[in-house]
């Protein structure tokens, strides 16, 4: 089953407009699920990470409804079919 990235509206330009990119191929992390897609929409890799290979402070990435920053970062394991989320972080008062 192909991967299912969610992509909000200020990164939607990276994905072509498309707010869902699916993927397909085997991924058993994050890390893994995130090279398939920027084989797909190879602008987002300068997006989500830093020149160092860590997330950048100002994304969230969650695997079905799961911050990845609480469950293993980018070796957070992926199955088949999975959803992922990629969503600017907000703030506010």
């Amino acid at each position: 089953m192909p991967l299912t990235f969610v992509i909000s509206g200020p990164l939607r330009e990276l994905a072509g407009n498309r707010d869902e990119v699916r993927v397909g191929g085997s991924a058993g992390s994050v890390s893994d699920a995130l090279a398939l897609l920027w084989k797909e929409c190879p602008s987002f890799r300068d997006r989500v990470i830093t020149e160092l290979g860590e997330l950048r402070p100002h994304l969230n990435i969650f695997v079905d409804g799961e911050s990845i920053r609480y469950s293993g970062g980018f070796a957070t394991p992926v199955h088949d079919g999975a959803e992922i989320v990629i969503l600017p972080a907000l703030s506010g008062g």
